[in-house]
């Protein structure tokens, strides 16, 4: 489906006689924004082959924001910037940029391809290496004693990057043994929230006979997790977390294997039987495995998960493995996906043997990562609820080069998961071997904390983010629940008592929510990143963003260059501050002085 051309007639820019009489200016080489710092964010797009305007309204912002910088000389860029789209065209993007330069755009300037490259995790420093006057000459040498017309600064666009928060420091003072030996393996702070997550993630799989009573129903640890980032991020590292229950995966291959042996020798005896009615034709035994490959037919999927009682971990470094997989005649099994992050029965036909199933109380975790577009490729909108049922971690770009020979020991990574696997292995049969289900719960002033938080983060992305945002935030509590029920669960492995029920200490309850009000800001990211027919309603991304951009403590000034940058007048800006207030994103402490609280 190709972009809608833009109609001029839709568009009244408010701009005075004289302003609209103004020719299109061309910014000269070495000005902030000008030529030679469009060509290098261009040539960095290009490098990395992202579509930067995958929505119209972005896409046509960016034609307004290159034909008020460069005139007619935009348009270059324009074609260089929208052939990553999939239904590009020369001709449309021609007619297109021609009604740009027409409309003259209603004060959008370049830094709106700023704003569209950081969003595709662009890089977008520039640094100020040789800046020339309007005459040509070279300015002065800084005052830091480089060399002549060389600075070491960047410019403004970099210091106002923003960047996704990671955990706290406090989120890992006192993790489980466990985890804490996992993250002592991190090489960035990113690195230690991504084997943090992917921990849990698969070992939220492995932990039978413990659930907990959410909303009056029985819930189980299960997660899905979705890590995106750009390719070559470092969510590669995510493949060390599946190696903490491959133990169990092994095993219960070995299982299979054995039992299936035993049933080739029984029907060869069967088949060798002069008297088919006296002897008993065997059943063929169940598929054990724990991690099922996402590249299945939906039957395939669920027949799996019957064989072994429910459980199962999809594990996929490309998440548009299951992303193709939907798409395919047979291996569309997102409704059932769907139905089991709430362990709702799964029905399906064995056209083998002409029989009806149904798969009661399945717990399936799920573990994917990809890019920004692989998430947008699974996820096409937010309204069939798969989106919501995920945890997302956006994981920022850290352009240092890592030392890949650091380390004395013979022990590699893998080896050193695995050895922490063997241990968790132990846990699992701990679990497995108890006669009564656990439950887990909380306290109750624990209970009344949660829901104090979560009733207020409900008000906050309601009108950040407007309806289709609650489910995320809903299932977030789950997530939450969820996770707190993973910790308590991994404490078993430090003291070695198995108490009934297992209530969630102090310090876990604390780590869980500590960590969801940084997943909540991923997730609130890649929501406005879904492609345009997902999220109805433009102004709740400008209020998102406009409250991205305010520093921890402001003043109206501060909140206002903001809002400029942003392209939101004046009092705009100030109603989305007193609004801010009202719910709570914001306190105003003191005359003309307002901080940011922590979501």
């Amino acid at each position: 489906m190709s972009k809608k051309i833009f109609n001029p007639a839709e568009w009244q820019p408010k701009e005075s006689k004289k302003q609209a009489e103004l020719p299109a200016k061309n910014l000269p080489i070495g000005e902030i924004g000008g030529a030679s710092d469009i060509e290098t964010i261009t040539a960095r797009v290009e490098a990395v082959a992202v579509d930067i305007a995958p929505n119209y309204a972005d896409w046509r912002d960016l034609g307004f924001a290159l034909a008020d910088a460069l005139g007619e000389s935009g348009r270059n860029y324009y074609h260089r910037l929208s052939r990553f789209y999939s239904g590009y065209t020369e001709t449309e993007t021609n007619k297109q940029f021609d009604n740009c330069l027409k409309a003259k755009g209603h004060g959008v300037t370049i830094k709106t391809l700023y704003h569209l490259a950081k969003s595709s995790s662009i890089n977008i420093a520039i640094p100020k290496s040789m800046q020339f006057s309007n005459n040509g000459a070279k300015p002065s040498p800084s005052s830091s004693g480089e060399g002549e017309g060389v600075r070491s600064e960047t410019t403004d666009m970099e210091e106002t990057q923003f960047t996704l928060p990671t955990f706290p420091d406090e989120v890992y003072a006192d993790l489980p043994n466990l985890l804490q030996l996992v993250t002592e393996k991190s090489i960035s702070a990113e690195d230690k929230d991504l084997l943090l997550l992917g921990s849990m993630v698969v070992v939220s799989a492995c932990l039978p006979n413990i659930y907990g009573i959410y909303a009056e129903r029985n819930v189980f640890p299960n997660l899905f997790l979705f890590v995106t980032a750009q390719a070559s991020a470092g969510k590669g590292r995510l493949t060390l977390c599946r190696k903490l229950v491959e133990p169990i995966h092994r095993k219960l291959r070995e299982q299979a294997k054995i039992a299936y042996q035993e049933y080739q020798c029984k029907l060869t005896e069967y088949a060798a039987a002069k008297n088919k009615a006296e002897v008993e034709r065997p059943v063929e035994p169940p598929m054990r495995m724990l991690i099922i490959p996402a590249n299945n037919s939906s039957t395939g999927l669920f027949q799996i998960l019957n064989d072994n009682q429910g459980i199962g971990l999809i594990f996929e470094t490309e998440g548009d493995t299951l992303a193709q997989t939907f798409k395919s005649e047979h291996g569309n099994y997102s409704d059932g996906f769907r139905k089991a992050f709430h362990h709702e029965t799964i029905s399906y036909n064995r056209r083998k043997d002409r029989e009806f199933v149904e798969l009661e109380t399945p717990r399936l975790s799920a573990l994917l990562s990809g890019t920004p577009k692989q998430v947008s490729t699974l996820i096409p909108n937010a309204e069939n609820g798969l989106f919501s049922r995920f945890i997302f971690y956006f994981l920022n770009i850290q352009p240092i080069w890592n030392d890949v020979f650091a380390g004395n020991s013979d022990q590699t990574l893998d080896s050193y998961f695995i050895m922490l696997g063997n241990q968790f292995h132990d846990l699992y049969k701990f679990l497995q071997s108890s006669n009564e289900p656990m439950r887990f719960c909380l306290t109750s002033n624990q209970q009344q904390s949660f829901n104090t938080y979560f009733s207020q983060t409900q008000n906050q992305y309601l009108y950040l983010c407007g309806l289709d945002y609650l489910a995320t935030v809903r299932r977030l509590g789950l997530i939450t629940f969820r996770m707190a029920m993973i910790l308590t669960a991994l404490r078993i492995m430090d003291n070695g008592e198995l108490q009934s029920p297992l209530v969630c200490s102090d310090v876990d309850f604390k780590t869980a929510l500590s960590m969801v009000k940084v997943l909540v800001q991923h997730a609130a990211r890649v929501y406005q990143q879904l492609p345009a027919d997902a999220v109805k309603a433009t102004i709740p991304n400008q209020k998102q963003q406009f409250l991205d951009a305010l520093p921890a403590e402001f003043s109206r000034q501060i909140y206002l260059n903001a809002a400029g940058l942003l392209g939101i007048p004046p009092k705009t800006a100030e109603k989305h501050i007193k609004r801010f207030t009202d719910n709570g994103l914001i306190i105003h402490f003191a005359h003309d002085q307002y901080r940011k609280l922590q979501r």
